[in-house]
């Protein structure tokens, strides 16, 4: 089977020549694990494999697209652990997207891994700022270098049968020969690199897209500027600049430069459009920062982390400074830090009475002020858990102020006591520690004074004594030093919504167990909410989930609490809730909450939606049309292809939770099952309806699914594709989830995630979307 070559966009230099010719260099996985392989740069120069050095076996390859970025020098546990053995400058570490663990490297010279570090990096380079047709290219590349095995530089059509199954692609032979035999151009009898992307384009024309295009093309063959414009108005329900925006896409996506000239589209610069992000479901304008962001910081969802230091369960599992790389680079602005004494007055980082293992609060803090600001501008908050003595705690404070010098926050924005909390414009840059604090902010300030209620003659003497005693106590066991470093984010004991709203301040925050916080939803969510309109509240998860589990979020969001903290090591539906709705205003890990929950004095109460002024709910019409490269599962035999469904799930408050699914498409084609309630029982299989001749590859449902939304504001929609299974539990396939609020209406694709948050392109769905908003009042 013929290697692909190179793609368009690669240069090839001496240093990527250099890396195709192989190099050896050592695998590394802990101090004792240092093994050599043999790794080589493939000819389609988005490939490596690698070999070991004892076998000569090829022990992995991965493809350039997964690679999320290079470090060089010690910048990994690992490596970090063999600095006395190892310069830095041999030294480097490839980071992958998602949870996949890293790439430890050392090269045999400095020069080496320079070569393979440069070269990687101009490779990532050329991988993350390809189109979407580029991607699918090489998504096609990326399938020929797993399945050539032999590289004989040619595939027959047994072996594309083969390749094709391995895709997931279950065909109709005949159809496929015919295919096959128009796209061996050379007559051979077999395929080779290009000739197969031809194949591969033809296999999977888009009947539907085509139907589409024609529907608003008066030839046949393409859509005019006007013809365009009336799509882009009728359909897609754009409305301001509508012409302008026409010509962008016709510049942007149109690959015929007649056409160009002509400002018209073809089918193919159609289907490009669709495919790309101003033909997604996420509103582009929402993916950048969008938000007014000089509000209080109460008034915002902030994405938190628990036990950031943890990549794995809570028992056993490992404690790496890799956590919290990960959780920043995700957006993440609140990490935890569990700090207890550590030998020779070094405090160090674990789950305290388990056997994670432990890393030096030193090599946080750094990791801290190295990562806090990449992904975003806006604050974090560290939450300290502190469990160490007053020598350590002092050696707490020491390493927060040297190490993060002017990035830490140790006074007010504007040196006064404060009447609420600052904004996240107001915090840009700055790191803010959370925990306990000795007496008041005023008694370090000067200001307006009081930050809390006013309270009686007859309270205030009572109140001063228990003041006292608390700072009393707090001085016994907490370092002046370590205090003084908390300003914003005092961490008070939770007791009760009237107590807070008498007595606290907006620079204190309460802690809840997730039990503790549902309770306080069932019995007083509208007092919850408010609460937290001006002042922080924290969820963490409970401490019987030792296998780092999650709550689901949407509850706690819905009373309006900012900090909800969740195992970001831990994949599933809540961490895909949590991607969904931090993925917006450029991923700044802050989302401006809807006004009605902002107003220390709404009524909003979650548990009751007519409690929300509003003049009705809205409709949420969405046409599941097909799905294009659905990815194969895991368990699977080989030659099996996958029968697919597709549910969407509303999560909201508790009058808009619902979840509807299409029928599950047979590898036959025709569609089955197919229930408005996956709890409901199954009916019986439909007749067939228009389906792709590869219905686990490329399915067709033409199903329309409907729902009502209450409380739009706070809703979020998650598409998630599963294998139908009869026996046993459906197998996931991939997922994409959304705030409502993003949404775009119209023909839009959803292009879809794996299990980790990862893109897995070219997967996507094809869906039509329509919002019906309520009548409005009736006029006289």
């Amino acid at each position: 089977m013929a290697s692909l070559p190179c793609n368009a966009r690669i240069q090839l230099t001496e240093t990527l020549e250099q890396m195709q010719q192989g190099t050896l260099m050592r695998k590394v996985k802990s101090k004792s694990w240092k093994k050599q392989r043999y790794f080589k740069l493939q000819e389609d120069c988005m490939t490596i494999w690698y070999q070991s050095k004892r076998t000569g076996k090829t022990e992995s390859a991965f493809s350039i697209s997964d690679v999320e970025t290079v470090r060089e020098g010690h910048q990994s546990e690992v490596l970090q652990s063999l600095a006395e053995e190892f310069p830095p400058e041999r030294c480097f570490t490839i980071v992958f997207y998602g949870r996949r663990g890293n790439l430890d490297l050392i090269a045999a010279s400095a020069e080496e891994a320079q070569c393979w570090v440069q070269g990687l990096r101009q490779l990532i380079e050329v991988a993350t700022s390809m189109d979407q047709r580029e991607k699918i290219d090489q998504w096609i590349r990326d399938w020929f270098q797993k399945a050539d095995k032999n590289k004989d530089g040619r595939m027959n059509f047994k072996e594309v049968q083969r390749l094709l199954k391995m895709m997931n692609v279950d065909m109709n032979e005949d159809h496929a020969l015919r295919l096959f035999q128009a796209a061996d151009k050379s007559e051979s009898g077999t395929l080779e690199g290009e000739e197969f992307v031809l194949f591969y384009k033809a296999l999977t024309q888009r009947e539907e897209v085509l139907s589409l295009f024609q529907d608003f093309s008066e030839d046949g063959k393409k859509l005019t500027l006007l013809e365009l414009v009336d799509f882009l108005r009728q359909e897609q329900l754009e409305d301001e600049g509508t012409e302008e925006l026409a010509m962008e896409l016709i510049d942007k996506y149109e690959p015929s430069e007649t056409a160009r000239a002509r400002h018209a589209l073809s089918a193919d610069g159609f289907l490009m459009y669709l495919c790309s992000p101003e033909g997604s479901i996420f509103n582009p304008r929402h993916q950048a920062l969008w938000q007014d962001m000089s509000q209080p910081l109460c008034h915002y969802f902030i994405s938190s982390s628990h036990n950031t230091y943890l990549i794995e369960d809570q028992i056993r599992g490992q404690s790496s400074i890799e956590g919290y790389i990960r959780a920043l680079k995700r957006g993440c602005r609140c990490l935890e830090v569990d700090c207890w004494d550590g030998p020779n007055g070094e405090p160090m980082v674990y789950h305290g009475h388990t056997f994670t293992s432990k890393i030096p609060f030193r090599e946080v803090v750094s990791t801290l002020g190295k990562y806090a600001f990449k992904t975003s501008d806006y604050p974090v908050i560290l939450s300290l858990e502190n469990h160490c003595s007053m020598e350590q705690q002092e050696v707490l404070a020491q390493q927060l102020k040297t190490i993060l010098g002017e990035q830490l926050l140790t006074t007010t924005t504007d040196g006064r006591v404060p009447t609420q909390l600052p904004s996240p414009e107001e915090l840009k840059h700055k790191i803010l520690l959370k925990g306990k604090k000795i007496g008041r902010l005023e008694d370090t300030l000067d200001g307006p004074g009081d930050e809390g209620p006013d309270v009686s003659d007859d309270d205030n003497g009572a109140e001063a004594e228990e003041e006292r005693r608390r700072v009393k106590k707090d001085k016994e066991s907490l370092a002046q030093a370590l205090s003084d470093c908390v300003v914003y984010c005092k961490s008070v004991s939770f007791r009760g919504f009237q107590e807070a709203r008498s007595h606290s301040r907006p620079s204190e925050i309460s802690s809840l167990a997730e039990a503790k916080a549902r309770k306080l939803i069932r019995d007083a969510g509208n007092e919850f909410v408010r609460h937290n309109a001006w002042q922080l509240t924290r969820i963490y998860p409970s401490g019987m989930r030792t296998d780092s589990s999650n709550y689901n979020p949407q509850e706690m969001w819905n009373v309006g609490c900012q900090i909800v903290a969740l195992n970001f090591q831990t994949a599933g539906t809540e961490m895909d809730l949590c991607d969904g709705l931090f993925s917006q205003n450029g991923r700044c890990g802050y989302v401006l909450k809807p006004p009605f929950m902002r107003d220390k004095e709404t009524l909003f109460n979650p548990s009751d939606p007519s409690s929300r002024e509003s003049s009705g709910p809205i409709t949420l019409t969405i046409q599941v049309i097909s799905g294009q490269q659905l990815p194969k599962v895991a368990n699977r035999k080989d030659g099996e292809v996958i029968d697919p469904l597709v549910r969407v799930e509303i999560h909201g408050v508790p009058a808009d939770q619902a979840r509807q699914e299409t029928k599950y498409i047979e590898n036959n084609g025709e569609p089955h099952g197919g229930t408005r309630d996956p709890a409901a029982p199954r009916q019986p299989p439909c007749p067939p309806s228009t389906n792709s001749p590869f219905p686990g590859f490329n399915p067709r449902w033409d199903e329309t699914l409907q729902f009502q939304l209450h409380v739009p504001e706070l809703a979020l929609v998650r598409f998630v594709v599963e294998d139908y299974d009869k026996t046993s539990r459906n197998d996931f396939v991939g997922q994409f989830t959304l705030a409502f609020a993003n949404i775009k209406p119209g023909y839009r694709h959803i292009h879809l995630l794996s299990k980790d948050g990862t893109s897995i392109p070219p997967s996507s769905l094809f869906v039509h979307i329509r919002i019906t908003e309520p009548p409005g009042p009736e006029q006289d």
